[in-house]
């Protein structure tokens, strides 16, 4: 295992290697270790990319380097150390006069020496409950055997040591600090207990949690044999069987519970009208991967929603009616690549700001990315009913949401005349595709736009319902002409055409 460090010689090569002469690098992989099960020759993924467990080298280490004490089981390359590229230079010999070079004690051995000696001394320290008469000599003896064994060379010119100055000296608590080569008290201060020795480190691994066993194909019976049913053949009993039901069977046994968590079981999920969604919830969609979701008037949060959606990639209907826009502004964040229907109604606070947000591609385009593509650039079908809608945000809708066949428009109040034009005129793209188009609601529709509606020809079915400046009669001429066929209404102001 390598390591590097970016520090002082940061090209230092420090690794280590095999000797392959000992007897766990001349054998072969054991393929039953935990290392050997993640190598890719016995079928794993290969992240871990570390040895047999048998194939250990016992030498590893002893080739000819120089050990780095600073990161443990660690040495310097050989040849980096000839060429002097390495991050910790070794320590010169020391020369002796008398023979030949000793080699440089060790920091731990120098530290050991260092203890030893400091436990010598602290034997040699007196009782120093003695009287006061008793100190004044010992610190006159003391001063005297201090001048003369460590300042010969003042001793001879025939000065002596001033009292008090360097071989002793008063403190607060009434102890003095004397030379250690003195033979009186070594410190001035009580010694604390000796620091505990580090651990040892070990190597770290990266450990990742196994890939999860396939699910059982058949059902194990108590006598030890299995049902005659297949799993296939379960799963088609189970998809008639409603979400309260499923659960029920889920708490039979862990093989059904492991069944009947099966995506086809769960097509759609309903989760409206909850005032809070629990963890458990969450991981409960997650875990079961329905294709439509409704979150409609519930208390989901921002956090909640982005969670959710970067763990349902397959995402093809999501319903938000009723909730903040708060948390609905998680989609300007979250890929939705399989999206197709998006319910946005009745969103409190959407102005033309948010919905540029959402509509606008995002702005962190990988480099060299010549489309810019929108978050609803697959959306078939969305809707938009109570928001407060302006042309500019039709704009945007026609430009970044060019393959819609069904729009919901209804109860949106600037929705009027020069809407239906934008939406019918001859470079918008839905001019082509919109099959369903509810204006329901919409107070600043006239009589002249209804001939607009014709520019479409795959229009199926027109709500205007609730239109107050609309009249019955246009609306029947309208009916009777149609585009290419005529409609039939089977309600006032709801033009409604076989397929």
């Amino acid at each position: 295992m390598s390591s590097s460090s970016r520090g002082p010689g940061a090209g230092a090569r420090r690794r280590r290697t095999r000797c392959r002469r000992c007897r766990a690098c001349v054998r072969t992989e054991c393929g039953d270790c935990h290392f050997c099960r993640d190598m890719k020759k016995f079928g794993g993924p290969g992240r871990m990319k570390q040895s047999c467990l048998l194939r250990q080298c016992t030498a590893m280490g002893k080739a000819e380097g120089v050990i780095n004490a600073e990161i443990p089981n660690c040495w310097e390359c050989p040849r980096c150390t000839q060429e002097g590229r390495t991050s910790k230079k070794p320590k010169p010999p020391l020369a002796s006069a008398e023979g030949p070079a000793v080699p440089s004690p060790s920091p731990q051995r120098e530290k050991l020496e260092r203890f030893k000696r400091m436990c010598q001394l602290l034997e040699r320290v007196p009782d120093t409950s003695s009287s006061s008469s008793d100190s004044d000599s010992d610190s006159d003896s003391s001063g005297t055997s201090l001048s003369e064994e460590e300042a010969p060379g003042e001793a001879r010119n025939g000065r002596r040591p001033a009292r008090g100055s360097s071989g002793e000296k008063e403190n607060r608590g009434g102890r003095r600090a004397v030379r250690p080569g003195s033979g009186g008290p070594l410190l001035s201060w009580p010694l604390g207990p000796a620091p505990p020795p580090r651990p040892p480190q070990l190597e770290r691994h990266v450990v990742r949690p196994p890939p999860r066993s396939p699910e059982p194909d058949t059902l194990p019976l108590a006598a030890g044999s299995d049902h005659p049913l297949p799993r296939a053949a379960w799963l088609r009993v189970f998809q008639h069987l409603g979400p309260r039901e499923l659960c029920i069977c889920m708490r039979v046994c862990r093989t059904w519970s492991r069944w009947c968590y099966d995506k086809r079981l769960w097509p759609r999920m309903d989760l409206s009208r909850r005032k809070s969604l629990t963890p458990p919830m969450l991981s409960g969609v997650v875990r079961r991967q329905p294709r439509a979701l409704d979150l409609s008037w519930t208390g989901v949060s921002k956090k909640q929603l982005m969670w959710l959606l970067n763990r349902l990639q397959g995402l093809q209907e999501l319903v938000l009616s009723g909730c903040s826009w708060l948390s609905v502004s998680a989609l300007g964040s979250a890929p939705l690549p399989a999206l197709r229907l998006l319910d946005l109604r009745w969103i409190e606070d959407v102005k033309d700001s948010q919905l540029r947000e959402l509509l606008l591609p995002p702005p962190d385009t990988k480099p060299g990315q010549t489309e810019s593509r929108g978050r609803l650039q697959g959306v078939a079908e969305l809707r938009l009913a109570g928001l407060e809608l302006t042309d500019a945000s039709l704009r945007l809708l026609l430009r970044h949401a060019p393959q819609l066949s069904a729009l919901d428009l209804s109860h949106c109040a600037h929705v009027g005349d020069p809407s239906v034009h934008l939406l019918t005129a001859p470079t918008s793209p839905l001019r082509e595709t919109l099959v369903h188009l509810n204006l329901a609601g919409c107070h600043r529709l006239t009589d002249h736009c209804l001939p607009l509606f014709r520019r479409c020809p795959r229009l199926r079915r027109l709500d205007l319902r609730s239109c107050r400046q609309l009249s019955p009669e246009a609306c029947a001429r309208l009916a009777a002409a149609g585009p290419p066929g005529p409609f039939r209404c089977p309600e006032e102001k709801l033009l409604l055409k076989d397929s």
